[in-house]
Formats: structure tokens, C-alpha cells, sequence
């Protein structure tokens, strides 16, 4: 049987798809990753909505990314840069441009690297985020 919980695309494949493709994937992976983190952390009902909203939202998103890319590769900045700089059409109103366009490139790296199989590389950079990196790592 295909395993559609996990997608594993090719180098070729992945350098085809338009990065807002690999955004949209990465969004998910991300809200994902928030999720189970938060729950792990023992959050109330009450307030587990509200405090993955404020980690998923592009502010805090443009946070991470300032945490995240002294720990990037050469390759996975590419990845970055190609999603920040996509021609998004809409922005939220608790938005500035700018962040909405880092949290675009960190939804695309995150996606990027879902849809290669790279889960040990999305936990170590997700704990980057969530401050629970190891400094030897």
C-alpha cells in the first residue's frame, strides 16, 4: 500500500515544484510540529488553540527564522531564499510584508524537507526553534 503520511519526492521532482507548492506542504508540517509540541508541553485545552496560533502566525514565524539560520545548510538557504522571495499576492493584516515573506520561505523549507523524507533534519531544526537544541548538535 502507498504510504500517503509520509511522501518522499525526488531531488528532480522537488527542484520542479514552484516553492508556493512546497510552502503549502511546509505550513501544515509546521502547524503539525506546534501542535505536538504543545500538547507534549501539557497545555490546557483552553489555551492550546491559542498558542498554536501564536507560533503559526507569520510573526513569530519571522522569529524562527532569525533563530534558525545560523543552523542552515547552503542548500536548505536556497530552499529559504526561493520561498521568501515568492510573489505572494495576499498578506494578513497582523503582517508586515517582510515577515510574511520569512514565514513563506520557512513554510517552503519545511515543506521542502517534509516531502524529501527529512524528518531527523525537521526535528532538529524545529527544536532549534522551541529552544530544546542541544549545543553540541
Amino acid at each position: 500500500m502507498k504510504d500517503y503520511f509520509t511522501p518522499q519526492l525526488t531531488p528532480s521532482q522537488l527542484t520542479g515544484r514552484n516553492v508556493l507548492a512546497l510552502a503549502h506542504m511546509g505550513d501544515a508540517v509546521y502547524e503539525i510540529l506546534c501542535r505536538g509540541w504543545l500538547c507534549s508541553q501539557e497545555e490546557t485545552i483552553g489555551n492550546l488553540h491559542r498558542a498554536t496560533v501564536d507560533m503559526v502566525k507569520a510573526p513569530a514565524q519571522a522569529a524562527s527564522v532569525k533563530k534558525l539560520l545560523p543552523y542552515l545548510t547552503d542548500e536548505e538557504k536556497a530552499v529559504y531564499r526561493r520561498g521568501r522571495n515568492a510573489n505572494v499576492h495576499q498578506i494578513p493584516k497582523n503582517a508586515s510584508r517582510g515577515e510574511y515573506a520569512q514565514a513563506t520561505g520557512l513554510e517552503a523549507l519545511f515543506g521542502w524537507l517534509y516531502l524529501q523524507g527529512d524528518k531527523d533534519r525537521l526535528n532538529r531544526l524545529f527544536a532549534v526553534i522551541v529552544d530544546e537544541i542541544d549545543e553540541e548538535e
